[in-house]
C-alpha cells in the first residue's frame, strides 16, 4: 500500500512522455527489470530506496506513510547568501532551477512583488552595482567596503546575473505590484546617500537607470505579451514565488533577504494558488488597462523615482 502510494506521487509529477521504469532504474542505479519489480510490486522498495526517491522528488515520507501532522510540510531551505560566490551560485542554481520551464507548456511564474524583483536589476548598470553592494552589506559580515565608488563588481559575478535576468524574460510570468514596490528601492538609495557612501552623481546615475527600467517594464506590459502585470492596491506583498507546472508546483517563501525556504507540498501550494487567484481577481490587469489608467500606475511609480533624484539633485546645490 505505502510503495503503491510512493509510487502513484512520483508518477504523478512526471511529464507523460517519460517513463516510470527508466527514472526508477537511474535514482536507485538497478536494473529495468528490477525497476519493474517495484512498480508491479513483486519487489519490495527498501527503506534507503524510498529515501532515495523521496529526496529526489523533495517528497516527504511523514505525508507518504502517513505518520506526520497534516500541518507539518517538508522544507527546504535554499543556500545561505553571504559572499560574492555565493551569489554567483546561487545565480547559477536558480538559472537551473527555472530553464527547464521553458520546454513545459502552461508552465507559469507568479510573483507577489513587495520589492522590485531581483530579476530586474541584472542589466550590468550602475543600478545593478548598487543592488549588490546593497546586498552584500547587510548578507556578508566580512563586506569592509565603506565606500560605493570603491565597490568592484567581479566580472564573472555580473555574467552569471546577467544570464539570470535575461532567463526571466523568456519565461512566462504574473507579477503582482503596488505602487510602493519600487520603495525599498529607493530607500536604500537615499539612506546610502544621506551617508555620504554614494555620491550624488552617483545616485542620480542609479535613478536614471531605475526610471529607464520601470520605462522597459511600462513597454512590455502589452496584451499579448507572456508577462502579465497586476496592480494591487490593498495586498501586503510578501515577495512570495509561486511556481506552477502542469506536473508539479513550487512555493518560495523568504527568511531573509533573498534567502528561501522551498516546498513543492501539493496541499500547501494549492492553497496558495487558490490565494493568488483571488488576488488576482481583485487586481487591474495593467497590460489591459486603458491608456489614461496604464500611464497613472507608471507615473506613480516615477514620480517616486523624480522626487528622491530632486532631493540628491538639490541637496548637492545647497550643501554650501
Amino acid at each position: 500500500m505505502h510503495q503503491q502510494k510512493l509510487l502513484k506521487q512520483i508518477a504523478d509529477l512526471l511529464p507523460k512522455k517519460n517513463s516510470l521504469v527508466d527514472l526508477i532504474a537511474s535514482v536507485l542505479d538497478i536494473s529495468y527489470g528490477a525497476a519493474y519489480r517495484r512498480i508491479n510490486n513483486t519487489s519490495k522498495i527498501t527503506i534507503d530506496e524510498a529515501v532515495l526517491l523521496a529526496k529526489h522528488f523533495n517528497l516527504s515520507i511523514d505525508t507518504l506513510f502517513g505518520t506526520g501532522d497534516e500541518n507539518v510540510i517538508p522544507v527546504r531551505k535554499m543556500q545561505i547568501l553571504k559572499g560574492t560566490i555565493d551569489f554567483e551560485r546561487y545565480f547559477k542554481n536558480s538559472m537551473e532551477l527555472l530553464t527547464p520551464l521553458l520546454s513545459i507548456k502552461d508552465s507559469e511564474i507568479i510573483y507577489s512583488a513587495k520589492d522590485l524583483p531581483i530579476f530586474y536589476t541584472a542589466e550590468g548598470n550602475m543600478l545593478t552595482r548598487f543592488k549588490l553592494f546593497v546586498w552584500l552589506k547587510i548578507l556578508d559580515p566580512t563586506f569592509d567596503t565603506t565606500c560605493f565608488s570603491n565597490f568592484i563588481l567581479p566580472n564573472t559575478l555580473l555574467k552569471s546575473y546577467k544570464k539570470f535576468g535575461e532567463l526571466y524574460n523568456d519565461l512566462n510570468t504574473i507579477e503582482i505590484w503596488d505602487v510602493t514596490t519600487i520603495n525599498s528601492t529607493l530607500k536604500q538609495l537615499h539612506f546610502y546617500f544621506e551617508l555620504d557612501i554614494i555620491t550624488s552623481e552617483e545616485a542620480t546615475v542609479i535613478c536614471k537607470d531605475l526610471k529607464k527600467l520601470i520605462q522597459k517594464i511600462y513597454n512590455k506590459s502589452t496584451p499579448n505579451s507572456n508577462f502579465k502585470l497586476y496592480y494591487n492596491e490593498l495586498l501586503l506583498m510578501s515577495n512570495n514565488v509561486l511556481v506552477k507546472t502542469p506536473f508539479q508546483n513550487s512555493l518560495f517563501v523568504p527568511f531573509t533577504v533573498l534567502n528561501y525556504f522551498n516546498t513543492t507540498n501539493s496541499k500547501t501550494c494549492q492553497q496558495v494558488s487558490v490565494f493568488l487567484d483571488e488576488q488576482l481577481a481583485q487586481s487591474k490587469l495593467i497590460n489591459t488597462s486603458g491608456e489614461k489608467e496604464k500611464n497613472m500606475f507608471f507615473n506613480k511609480i516615477l514620480s517616486k523615482i523624480e522626487e528622491l533624484q530632486n532631493h540628491i539633485n538639490g541637496k548637492s546645490i545647497l550643501d554650501f
